[in-house]
């Protein structure tokens, strides 16, 4: 598989050098070629910024020295190493023939990105497409590469298994993102994983997981993220809460597989290739 990385973080060095008055025209141009492929409704600087990306209508000080960071620290040339070595790892699955990865910097005042996502998230779901964000952080700045694995692991499964809008599951959804971090971890270690599958614990962790395995045949993308993402992500999205705390999905989702994998001796890799379905069946958990 061929990577293009955009070389955003130049572009965005660039911009925040500008005028403050040219700087949404210049993100709008950044962002062009992905939303030239990707249906976005609204406007682009206005998605941005609703989606946790740095303010192009404030001078904020910490902006530059942000991205100065991630250059010198070649953030763009980790994520083309780790995505070319989770192709590699995943050989034996079907696999596009490109795909276009953009950066962008993140907000630091931004409360979801930086409280419920851990500073840092990524989007794999739309072909041909990978889209990263994070704000640099110490406990980042090594990890937005990896997350971009994460993100890869999910656009190479969907291309094996399937993925329709109407008809994926609770128990689809949940799985995969467990799946994508079994996959981080065998591919770069426990360190190397994102922090959601960590945010759920104890009791609250039990009330997740019995919500999710009760709904776990639940159909449609119009009810599934309420599950993976939880209830302050839903409140923030004008959608309906489950009662769900807060990134459950992602514990009990590594859960399940972790209990899948052990049972049937399957490697993260190996299990990218079933269905959540007969991975849970085969594991003997449900």
């Amino acid at each position: 598989m061929e990577f293009i990385v955009h070389d955003t973080l130049t572009a965005m060095a660039a911009l925040l050098r500008r005028p403050l008055d040219e700087r949404p025209a210049a993100v709008a141009e950044m962002l062009g070629p992905m939303r030239s492929a990707i249906p976005m409704p609204g406007d682009i600087v206005d998605i941005h910024h609703q989606s946790g990306g740095f303010r192009v209508d404030a001078d904020d000080p910490r902006y530059l020295p942000a991205v100065e960071r991630m250059i010198e620290a070649d953030v763009l040339g980790q994520v083309r190493r780790e995505l070319e070595r989770a192709s590699e790892r995943l050989s034996g699955a079907a696999q596009a023939e490109s795909l276009q990865v953009m950066f962008v910097l993140g907000n630091p005042d931004d409360e979801n990105l930086m409280g419920r996502s851990g500073g840092y998230y990524g989007m794999g779901g739309s072909p041909g497409w990978l889209f990263l964000l994070a704000w640099p952080g110490e406990e980042v700045i090594g990890r937005i590469a990896h997350c971009a694995v994460h993100e890869f692991h999910h656009n190479v499964r969907f291309t094996n298994v399937e993925w329709n809008p109407v008809t994926v599951t609770v128990g689809e959804h949940v799985v995969a993102e467990g799946l994508a971090e079994a996959f981080v971890r065998e591919l770069s270690g426990p360190e190397a994983m994102g922090p959601w599958s960590a945010m759920v614990t104890g009791e609250e962790f039990d009330r997740a997981y019995e919500l999710i395995m009760k709904d776990f045949d639940l159909e449609g993308m119009r009810h599934t993220p309420a599950y993976v993402l939880g209830d302050g992500a839903m409140r923030a999205f004008g959608q309906e809460p489950r009662g769900i705390p807060d990134m459950a999905g992602y514990a009990v989702g590594l859960a399940l597989v972790d209990r899948a994998l052990e049972a049937t001796g399957l490697t993260a890799t190996e299990a990218t290739l079933l269905p959540a379905a007969e991975l849970m069946r085969r594991g003997g958990v449900r």
